[in-house]
């Protein structure tokens, strides 16, 4: 849906969005898919930040966090739920039609934009690449042929919040051309933490003061910078289009505050005495951040665009290439004490090639086809750190209370192992270090084609094949920690170097039908069947033996009959990486489309009803290591709308609503719940029942140019509460504003002024059950309402 409006005389009409989804272009009206298309002066109008601020905008699409994982995004309830690199996620992310990837390098910002599109429902047949749930993507400006046109902008606000972006196109000769765009963007912390340091290292018997942040400096910060340069060039029938862009990001990861509820608080604090509740109000944040808190990320993007009209089809050539570097880390358990400290350094490059013919005859047949192919390797360590003394408090109440032991608590792990009449040795710096590294080789190939047919003036019928072939190549490599508690906690086992097991391949055959029936010129109605596929892979945290039973705590026992860890497993001893399946949809759609008042008023309405099987999702083992299993079916049925009007001259509306009705069944084995089938039927915890979105927005023409404001509000009904329904861990009913006014003048330049979150709400962006020795948590909280102002100037 067109959202960005322009002038037209004293009255108002809309910006046409044009897209390409559908591997041509046309307007989004005329898309028989739930499309909504944002332009590029919408991005800079409402102040996007990245990608994932789309979300906000868009029906049935919830999830925005203020990190680079993209695992919570839900679009119509289907979610990432394993945040690991041997699977992938199931909302995709593109960027001028080059895939994006995973956590770590999707999350890119906005600039220079084009035009961005989201399309909801399962995209593998135009996109491909495990599009389950729907995909994103972006359109960055191109260089324009004699264009000499560019810009400026400025924003300043509280918190030192400093942005600045800008473009400049060149024209070279009336067949090439150039386009150099910058960006760079700062803002200091705005959540206080709250913890001191002092209570709890101090306290310790073997302190590790050092590791603990003491300045409880403010979290929620960033630094970014981005630049590209793109060229065209044309001649005949030859368009040739580049891009090199780079990205250097430098920002807060996810922070957590845990709930002080539940059987998982009670223990722990049970355990461990000098856990105090925790200090400020409900959405403060009290947190160690021992093992730090990054999100960095250095992202090299090149795409190279050929097309040639053979005047019968165009042929086109899309390959792209990303490299990027990956640091995250944050405080997982929400609480001051050193327990599960979460680290995550990553790298990896991706290749990709798209070969595709369009046709471009004005008969009733249409088509396309294609064939694409994708290389990506990565390597992660995952680094789990907690305090020795912690941990020996915790489980060694845990199990004094489980056997019936005269003493439930301990001071830490001396006063634990002396009371079993063993010496422990601490490790030098007092924790409990568990690494291990990921190795993935992932390799696929796809065929589609699509055939469309103008029966009459009214209707036309669509039918799409595409065949997808994957396969992927896991190792993982655990070495034995340095602490003497040993590496049952994280994983369960260790490896003797990197163990690899035998490549996996999966393929799949997708279909789509569509059927369009327009009664008038501007009206559209729309029918639609799609198969979506999300390929298989591998637990992140988990190695199985021969047998394929996950190896760890519990698998073997010694001459005394107790349990045993699996350590240094070799290469060549026949372990090999956890799998999981594919997971895949049938999803159908019927929709209505239509433009009013002459030009002046879109409306597009759909409602979906689809069946999802096999989800995978994470879930706690015996073995101590988290693993990734396909459990559970889900059948959901939604209604999305979405208007763009005027309620007068001046002013105009864009209002997006979504409605989710989603019943999850067989999941006994991930409830977590001592009645097994107590979370049978359960809705899609993540995704809210109600979103929606509205702007207002006004326009006054003025002497020397025109007055420009919107009021935005997006909100979303009560979600979270997990599989189990817990009360403590659901999110409220949100709802968030911003308010923008400023004058544009007929010379180019512009000055204004916005508050964003308005009301000063506070929220989380997520919430986590866990269990065990993790307390449940909610994470992201809210920015504060915070002023600003901006300035621009644009030339031709």
């Amino acid at each position: 849906m067109a959202t960005s409006l322009t002038p037209s005389a004293f009255a108002q009409e809309l910006e046409e969005v044009m897209v390409t989804a559908t591997k041509r272009s046309e307007s989004v009206q005329d898309v028989p898919l739930a499309i909504t298309a944002f332009s590029g002066n919408f991005t800079k109008d409402v102040n996007m930040d990245d990608v994932k601020d789309l979300v906000s905008f868009t029906p049935g699409v919830t999830g925005n966090s203020q990190d680079s994982f993209i695992d919570a995004i839900s679009i119509r309830g289907i979610r990432t739920q394993d945040f690991g690199i041997g699977g992938d996620p199931s909302a995709a992310f593109f960027k001028n039609d080059l895939y994006e990837g995973r956590n770590g390098s999707a999350v890119t910002s906005l600039f220079d934009m084009e035009r961005s599109e989201i399309l909801r429902g399962p995209q593998g047949f135009l996109f491909g690449r495990n599009s389950i749930g729907g995909a994103f993507s972006v359109h960055t400006q191109k260089a324009q042929i004699g264009g000499t046109d560019g810009y400026v902008d400025v924003d300043l606000a509280e918190n030192d919040r400093r942005t600045i972006e800008g473009a400049q196109n060149i024209p070279v000769n009336d067949n090439f051309a150039m386009r150099v765009a910058a960006y760079y963007s700062h803002e200091d912390g705005v959540i206080e933490n709250k913890y001191d340091g002092n209570s709890l290292s101090q306290s310790m018997p073997n302190p590790v003061s050092e590791f603990y942040n003491y300045n409880g400096d403010d979290m929620i910060e960033h630094e970014k910078a981005a630049l590209r340069f793109s060229t065209t060039y044309e001649k005949d029938q030859l368009m040739v289009q580049t891009f090199v862009e780079y990205e250097e990001r430098n920002q807060s990861g996810s922070v957590y505050r845990a709930v002080q509820e539940g059987d998982a608080w009670d223990a722990l604090t049970a355990a461990i005495p000098q856990l105090q509740p925790l200090k400020g109000g409900e959405f403060a944040l009290d947190s160690d951040i021992g093992q730090g808190d990054d999100d960095d990320a250095e992202i090299l993007t090149l795409g190279l665009k050929i097309e040639y009209d053979f005047d019968f089809a165009t042929l086109t050539s899309n390959t792209g290439y990303k490299d990027h570097d990956y640091f995250y880390t944050e405080d997982y358990d929400g609480t001051p004490l050193y327990l599960s400290n979460y680290g995550q350094d990553q790298t990896g490059d991706y290749f990709q090639q798209e070969l595709r013919l369009t046709s471009n005859t004005d008969g009733a047949l249409s088509w396309y086809a294609g064939a694409s192919y994708y290389k990506e390797e990565i390597e992660t360590e995952f680094i789990l750190n907690s305090s020795e003394d912690h941990m020996c408090q915790y489980y060694g109440a845990y199990y004094a209370e489980y056997y019936g032991y005269s003493q439930t608590t301990f001071t830490g792990c001396a006063d634990l192992y002396a009371y079993y009449g063993s010496p422990f040795t601490p490790s030098a710096n007092g924790l409990l270090e568990e690494r291990g590294t990921i190795t993935g080789e992932y390799e696929g190939w796809s065929v589609y084609a699509n055939l469309g047919y103008q029966i009459n003036e009214q209707w036309e019928a669509e039918v799409g094949i595409r065949h997808t072939y994957d396969e992927k190549t896991f190792g993982i490599n655990v070495p034995t920690p340095e602490s003497e508690l040993g590496n049952y906690w994280a994983y369960g086992f260790s490896t003797d170097g990197t163990v690899t097991g035998p490549t996996e391949e999966w393929t799949d055959t997708q279909t789509r039908v569509i059927v369009r029936y327009r009664p008038t010129d501007e009206a559209m109605l729309y029918a639609s069947f799609t198969e979506g596929y999300k390929a298989g892979g591998y637990a992140s945290f988990g190695i199985a033996g021969p047998d394929g039973t996950p190896a760890g705590y519990g698998l073997g026992v010694d001459k005394n009959g107790n349990p045993i860890n699996d350590v240094d497993i070799k290469q060549g001893e026949g372990y090999g990486g956890i799998l999981f399946d594919p997971e895949v949809v049938d999803s159908y759609e019927i929709g209505y489309k239509d433009t009013l008042f002459d030009g002046r008023a879109d409306v597009s309405l759909t409602a979906f009803y689809y069946e999802y099987t096999d989800l995978q999702v994470v879930t706690a083992t015996d073995q101590g290591a988290a693993t990734v299993k396909n459990v559970g079916e889900s059948e959901s049925f939604g209604l999305e709308g979405t208007v763009t009007a005027p309620i007068n001259d001046n002013f105009s509306i864009y209002l997006a609503l979504s409605y989710l009705d989603s019943e999850a069944t067989k999941l006994q084995s991930i409830c977590g719940l001592a009645d097994v089938n107590g979370c049978e039927k359960s809705p899609l915890f993540w995704a809210p029942e109600y979103s929606g979105a509205v702007v207002i927005n006004h326009r006054l023409p003025v002497d020397g140019g025109e007055l420009k404001g919107s009021l935005e509000v997006f909100g979303e009904s009560s979600r979270g509460g997990g599989w189990e329904g817990l009360k403590e861990t659901e999110i409220d009913t949100q709802f968030e504003a911003a308010f923008r006014y400023g004058f544009f003048s007929d010379n180019g330049w512009n000055v204004g002024m916005y508050v964003e979150n308005l009301t000063d709400e506070e929220g989380w962006d997520g919430q986590n059950n866990n269990g065990g020795i993790l307390p449940a948590h909610f994470f992201g909280q809210k920015r504060p309402r915070t002023f600003g102002v901006n300035f621009g100037y644009e030339w031709e």
